[in-house]
């Protein structure tokens, strides 16, 4: 049986799009930090190549005999690597925000925790295939299957939620999991309970620490005068936030996509990247994109995007083997929550969780990630029946 040849096209023209805004949405970061000129797009290229070559090398592999050994090397070894990073000194590791989640090797750096997600896809994969069936059981049952899972992701909330203070990693592999875990077996029921009991996590972990709330205020305060307008007045005053920061990083994100209109301003041509939109090349590029090719070009992106994810769900339910079934499923689901939270962050439906857009944000552990775990779907692609 042949590769999905139309995913791997498709990923692949995505990559090359994200190279090419590179160059365009970095100008201001190069200019103010005196970089070289093509310092941005220079490394997005040496990224994007050797992520498409991953993707298409790991595709002509039998994943019947390699699938099992990389998901599994993938894995523990983020996981070894995300629990010692936080010990490790300081020339050893970059830190963001006072959080240390990159680590250094020669000439770069790699953030343990974007391969971890491919891993983590893997495990819960191979797992829920072993232990879960589509066999009614008693709710208490189920609890029971599933707590040894959940105090594996005690351990993920704890590396990367509290350690590394990236709680958008940790929204996004609860969805993950939650979503698995029920086309695994799991009743209506306990997923509704799963759902409930992520959202008071977030709540949990959001009230713990002082940005995340300033977060969830500077969010607030960018739609609050109309949700608000719709409420009753009394309770209206009572939702309404009086001391909430400035939304700047949301208003210019908004201005700069209101300022793209139909057609866009045109490539290299935006205004926002120049200084008024911070890390645009990064998690703003949809928001980049936008001002300078417009609602047509997002419309375009995002059917690419969306037709990518239909060809991974395409093959999940193509394939016989469970395993290759739920490992589909679960690299489908984080690129659709993916994209989808940080669509909704740049246009202010829900606040922003820094979370990159697949195959676009500059960034080369995010890609190159994403690039083996695409390249394992296009492995089990082979075994799926598609014709």
């Amino acid at each position: 049986m042949e590769t999905d040849r139309i995913l791997f096209y498709l990923a692949s023209a995505l990559i090359t799009t994200g190279i090419i805004f590179s160059l365009s949405l970095s100008v201001f970061t190069v200019l103010y930090y005196d970089y070289q000129p093509y310092h941005f797009f220079l490394r997005q290229c040496v990224v994007g190549f050797t992520g498409v070559f991953l993707m298409w090398s790991l595709s002509q592999l039998n994943p019947d005999k390699a699938l099992h050994y990389i998901g599994f090397f993938i894995f523990f070894s983020c996981l070894i690597a995300m629990s010692i990073m936080h010990y490790l000194p300081d020339s050893f590791v970059t830190a963001s925000g006072g959080a240390k989640r990159w680590i250094r090797l020669p000439g770069f750096s790699i953030a343990p925790v974007e391969f971890f997600k491919i891993g983590f896809v893997y495990f819960l994969a191979w797992s829920f295939a072993r232990k879960l069936d589509e066999e009614k059981k008693p709710l208490k049952d189920e609890i029971k299957l599933i707590l040894p899972y959940v105090g594996v992701f005690v351990l993920v909330i704890y590396l990367i939620a509290i350690l590394q203070n990236d709680l958008g990693q940790v929204i996004v592999l609860a969805l993950t999991l939650a979503v698995m875990a029920f086309f695994a077996g799991t009743s209506f029921k306990f997923f509704s309970l799963a759902i409930l009991g992520s959202a008071m996590i977030f709540i949990t972990a959001v009230l713990s620490s002082e940005h995340r709330v300033i977060r969830i205020k500077t969010w607030w305060a960018t739609i609050q005068n109309m949700v608000l307008s719709i409420l009753p007045e009394g309770i209206a005053n009572v939702l309404r936030v009086e001391d909430a920061p400035e939304p700047y990083q949301i208003s210019h994100s908004l201005n700069a996509i209101k300022h793209g209109g139909l057609i866009g301003q045109g490539l290299g041509d935006g205004l926002f990247k120049l200084g008024f939109l911070s890390e645009v090349h990064t998690d703003f590029v949809l928001a980049g994109i936008a001002e300078e090719i417009g609602a047509v070009g997002v419309i375009a992106i995002t059917l690419a995007m969306f037709f990518i994810i239909y060809r991974i769900f395409r093959i999940a339910s193509r394939s016989i083997n469970r395993v290759y079934y739920l490992f589909s499923l679960g690299m489908g689901l984080l690129v659709v929550f993916s994209f989808l939270m940080n669509a909704y962050g740049i246009t202010s439906i829900t606040p922003i969780k820094g979370i990159a857009v697949p195959f676009l944000s500059y960034g080369g552990s995010s890609l190159l990630a994403l690039c083996v775990g695409m390249g394992m779907v296009l492995m089990v692609s082979k075994k799926a029946r598609l014709t």
